[in-house]
């Protein structure tokens, strides 16, 4: 059974509310390169009609294949009517206050950028404390709302391209390929070349593998 996807911005509605934001994550779990969060508000008539034909296939970014994804991406970000923010927060900020609460801060960097502000704001997973908006948390957010899922559609996009334009700056890490994650490959170019700027020198695979600024 399909869920309904706009059921949580609709019971928001219902409470008077229209500018609701849905906002979402990518790049929590890599070893290199910056988290990136994205925040989109989807007009009123859409959330009460439903989505344009061109977006049907809007659904949690991990589902969607990559040409899938960047089609998406075009069409969401084409909508006169649509509104959003894509922010990142880079790997030596990462290194300075944890994975965690650097993804916080890309969360607020995106929602503030959002004009008009939002009312609401729907976030995939537990909430966030530091959120300077009213929150509704929702445990796999991304399959179940489509504001949600539109901004993981725009966050995981936005840090795969930039992944592959790094690849070019630091080739030998395969960040083209895998995106910065873990893989046996990245794991195995860390030890033979060491960690590069990108990496997050915070993230155990990195910190063991430090050159000896000595030498």
């Amino acid at each position: 059974m399909v869920p309904n996807r706009f059921q949580y911005e609709r019971a928001l509605l219902e409470k008077g509310l229209a500018q609701i934001a849905g906002v979402d994550e990518a790049g929590r779990g890599p070893l290199a390169g910056p988290v990136f969060a994205a925040a989109v508000i989807f007009p009123v008539r859409w959330i009460q009609d439903g989505l344009p034909d061109s977006l049907q296939k809007v659904n949690d970014s991990k589902q969607l294949k990559a040409g899938d994804r960047e089609k998406l991406f075009a069409e969401l970000t084409s909508y006169e009517e649509i509104k959003f923010a894509i922010t990142q927060v880079d790997a030596g900020v990462i290194d300075q206050i944890n994975i965690l609460q650097a993804t916080h801060r890309a969360m607020n960097l995106a929602l503030a950028r959002l004009n008009p502000p939002p009312q609401h704001v729907l976030v995939d997973g537990l909430p966030v404390k530091s959120l300077s908006f009213p929150q509704t948390a929702i445990v796999k957010g991304d399959s179940l709302s489509y504001s949600i899922a539109a901004a993981s559609i725009l966050a995981k996009v936005s840090r795969d391209r930039l992944m592959v334009q790094l690849d070019q700056q630091y080739p030998g890490y395969g960040f083209a390929g895998h995106k910065g994650y873990g893989t046996a490959s990245h794991l195995a170019a860390i030890k033979n070349l060491g960690p590069c700027p990108i990496h997050r020198q915070s993230f155990a695979p990195c910190r063991g593998e430090q050159p000896d600024l000595a030498l």
